[in-house]
């Protein structure tokens, strides 16, 4: 009888794995992309949504239908805000230059410095938001979720949600602008 409750157990788990791949994994990029600008940190970007995987693995019997995507993102966004309150240092801080930087050969020398250099200045802007904005930011504007999905992962409402773009993009509008002084500066 144990041979058969055994075997049982394990088509069981397979069957649940096998669901829980087929639902979550197609937003496995979704995932890595909000960790890689909350953490801004490659390896650290794969380490959080190793660990909220797991865990959505471990939630999968509560999961009840509906927005897959949205559920998932809460989670590595929770994991991500657990890990900083837990260690409270500021370890999910440098940032892989060579992750992000725009390089064509198709372009010539001077536009590609231009779009090296629009490139850094945004992501320098990114960077130095808050989490709450940067995180609002990757999800609408990168991940091109509607306010209301961002309310639902951020557990927010969405007035906040939209409150918080705003002062996010005016934020960046301001950043981006003394940026572009200063390398015109540096360059004049």
């Amino acid at each position: 009888m144990m041979a058969a409750e055994a075997k049982t157990a394990l088509l069981e788990s397979e069957g649940k794995r096998a669901s829980f791949e087929h639902i979550f994994l197609p937003h496995l990029d979704s995932a890595y992309n909000l960790a890689r600008w909350l953490t801004r940190v490659d390896q650290n970007a794969q380490d959080l949504v190793q660990e909220a995987y797991l865990r959505a693995l471990k939630a999968f019997t509560g999961f009840r239908g509906g927005d897959a995507r949205a559920w998932l993102l809460t989670i590595v966004r929770n994991t991500f805000y657990t890990g900083l309150q837990r260690n409270r240092s500021n370890a999910w801080t440098t940032f892989d230059d060579e992750t992000y930087s725009a390089s064509s050969e198709a372009s010539n020398p001077e536009a590609m410095l231009a779009q090296r250099v629009d490139a850094e200045l945004l992501k320098d802007a990114l960077e130095d938001l808050p989490p709450q904005f940067r995180e609002v930011m990757v999800l609408r504007e990168l991940e091109g979720m509607s306010y209301k999905e961002i309310a639902t992962i951020s557990g927010v409402p969405i007035g906040t949600v939209m409150s918080r773009l705003a002062r996010a993009r005016q934020r960046l509008q301001h950043a981006l602008a003394g940026g572009v002084e200063r390398a015109a500066s540096a360059a004049g």
